[in-house]
């Protein structure tokens, strides 16, 4: 099985060029699904901390570089939406953000914010003892004694503990900020949840500081005030403006 993956034909969400080169990483096991982005196409490619998967490989050996609070074994590992990145030498934070363009990008975080993560319950089963398995939007789970979440709420899970820390419920009135579709990056609050019959997707309506919008119920996450605070100087992401530099 080849460890390359032609760039032309890599996710939207992937932030790479496509026309400088023939190849980039691909993807190992993990998270995210076919949109998780190799965690070396982030530290080349975007950050521009590593030349090389060498160089790549001995930042992650040496714990040069945390997601979500643990040590990474695996350059290919997958990044992607709201995923935490540390560098502990360096004292930076990150959050996986995407940007109005719907690629992935990273915003600065101070280092308290970058001790949990936000999550999207994707949905719900319920598990031996009663207790009930929230499935997460980056296909990761989590057991919780109450029942109390829904399919499509938002929980801030702490890295170290486990623990959810917060939890917010996707209703109208809700702070959401959209993270696919031409509204990508914006952030507004639910005017209206519209359920469309058999199987066509629910929309939601969004009204923002900018504009209003409605989009794919799918493609909203609920957020707080907080991460608006995070998120607000749009300047300070990092996104590629590289050629990509060398593939190995």
């Amino acid at each position: 099985m080849t460890k390359h993956q032609k760039r032309l034909s890599v996710p939207k969400s992937w932030p790479v060029e496509r026309k400088t080169e023939t190849f980039t990483a691909k993807a190992g096991a993990g998270p995210h699904g076919e949109s998780g982005v190799p965690l070396v196409v982030v530290l080349r490619d975007v950050l521009g901390y590593v030349d090389n998967s060498k160089e790549a490989k001995y930042a992650v050996n040496t714990q040069g570089v945390l997601v979500n609070g643990d040590n990474v074994g695996d350059i290919n590992r997958p990044i992607g939406m709201f995923d935490i990145l540390t560098f502990p030498e360096r004292d930076e934070y990150y959050r996986v953000f995407p940007d109005e363009g719907g690629r992935l990008g990273l915003t600065p975080i101070d280092a308290d914010a970058a001790d949990s993560k936000l999550s999207k319950v994707a949905d719900k089963t319920l598990v031996d003892g009663g207790r009930t398995q929230l499935n997460l939007h980056d296909g990761s789970n989590l057991i919780v004694e109450d029942d109390e979440y829904s399919g499509g709420d938002s929980i801030v899970v702490d890295n170290e503990s486990n623990d959810v820390v917060a939890h917010f419920e996707y209703e109208e009135g809700a702070l959401v900020t959209a993270v696919a579709g031409q509204h990508a990056g914006h952030i507004g609050t639910v005017d209206d949840i519209s359920v469309q019959p058999g199987s066509a997707d629910n929309t939601v309506s969004v009204s923002g500081e900018d504009a209003s919008f409605e989009t794919v119920e799918d493609y909203v996450v609920v957020i707080d005030e907080n991460f608006v605070g995070d998120e607000g100087d749009e300047s300070e992401s990092r996104q590629t403006e590289s050629d990509g530099g060398d593939e190995e």
